[in-house]
């Protein structure tokens, strides 16, 4: 990778951990839905595809460490630890995902997208029962399918949406190549 090449993909990356400092703030603004709409896991989402999955496991593991530091939510423990390694999963799977993909297009983005939602909510549940574990208190099975599905269910629909629509711009606007082997 040339030097510019890694500059630009480190500068993205810290746009998508600024984003997912503010964008919970801008979402929290709205009553019923707004801790439901994800928006740290759409960023990571973002990274790990544009920046590759490096840097979506290295912004996904920080941003709710860094946040939780900073303003205080979420709470560090169990809430961001947990979430560190969801979100360094998603990163990690939707960037790994798309990349060995042998055609990318929408239908590329789409599994690696579902695979990645999939995976890092997995992460969550085991991360939630060790820490959880540690502490004495159980991790019900009902708790995760709340916390996992249910209670997500807008992020997830948001995730589904947004995240195509803006590959599609960006492949558009000529600034990513994303359709660029699709049959």
């Amino acid at each position: 990778m040339h030097t510019r090449e890694k500059t630009y993909k480190l500068v993205l990356s810290a746009l998508f951990l600024a984003l997912c400092l503010v964008l919970p703030m801008i979402t929290g603004g709205i009553p019923t839905i707004g801790n439901m709409l994800l928006p740290m896991h759409i960023s990571v989402l973002l990274c790990g595809l544009l920046c590759g999955w490096q840097y979506g496991l290295v912004i996904g593991f920080v941003a709710p460490l860094l946040r939780s530091v900073l303003f205080g939510m979420p709470p560090m423990y169990p809430v961001a630890i947990a979430m560190a390694f969801e979100l360094a999963a998603y990163g990690l799977i939707i960037g790994l995902v798309y990349r060995l993909l042998p055609k990318h297009g929408v239908a590329a983005l789409y599994i690696s997208l579902l695979t990645a939602m999939v995976g890092g909510r997995l992460v969550w549940g085991v991360a939630e029962v060790v820490l959880l574990g540690m502490a004495g208190n159980a991790f019900t099975f009902q708790a995760f399918l709340s916390g996992a599905l249910l209670t997500a269910v807008p992020g997830i629909v948001l995730q589904l949406v947004l995240i195509p629509a803006v590959m599609v711009a960006l492949d558009r606007t000529g600034v990513v190549k994303f359709r660029r082997a699709e049959g």
